[in-house]
């Protein structure tokens, strides 16, 4: 803050028909989102369904959370950190690339399990010796 602001801080009231034209572009682009699950568009289906999330995400920073109207550098510390949890998910990632399904035996989803003994259910189960019969 700077010293000719005398302890006062800036507030930007946003006019209320730009927050309903907001909310109605989220609640459009929630629809499309729902649409958009009906057809099948193959491997581009994550990659849409994002790149809508994203600009339903960059629509709610702008102006229900106020960057639009407050100082460029509040926006460049929300895209450096926006990069860095990207980059870090993307160097996690990495590592699915090597990932060996042998490592523990009989663990990995694409190990088959072994076959289990096939067990009666209990109503078909024959009674035990001794035991009367059943209804009476």
């Amino acid at each position: 803050m700077s010293h000719d602001d005398q302890g006062q801080a800036h507030v930007h009231v946003v006019p209320a028909l730009v927050l309903l034209r907001v909310w109605g572009a989220l609640l459009a682009l929630t629809f499309v989102t729902v649409a958009v699950t009906w057809v099948n568009l193959g491997p581009l289906s994550v990659p849409v369904a994002i790149g809508i999330a994203t600009v339903k995400a960059i629509l709610v920073a702008l102006f229900f959370m106020h960057l639009k109207y407050d100082r460029p550098f509040n926006a460049v510390v929300l895209v450096a950190s926006i990069f860095f949890v990207i980059l870090f998910l993307g160097l996690a990632l990495l590592d699915t690339l090597h990932y060996r399904d042998d490592l523990i035996p009989g663990y990995a989803p694409g190990i088959a399990a072994p076959a289990a003994e096939t067990v009666a259910p209990a109503g078909d189960a024959a009674p035990a010796p001794g035991a009367p019969a059943p209804g009476h």
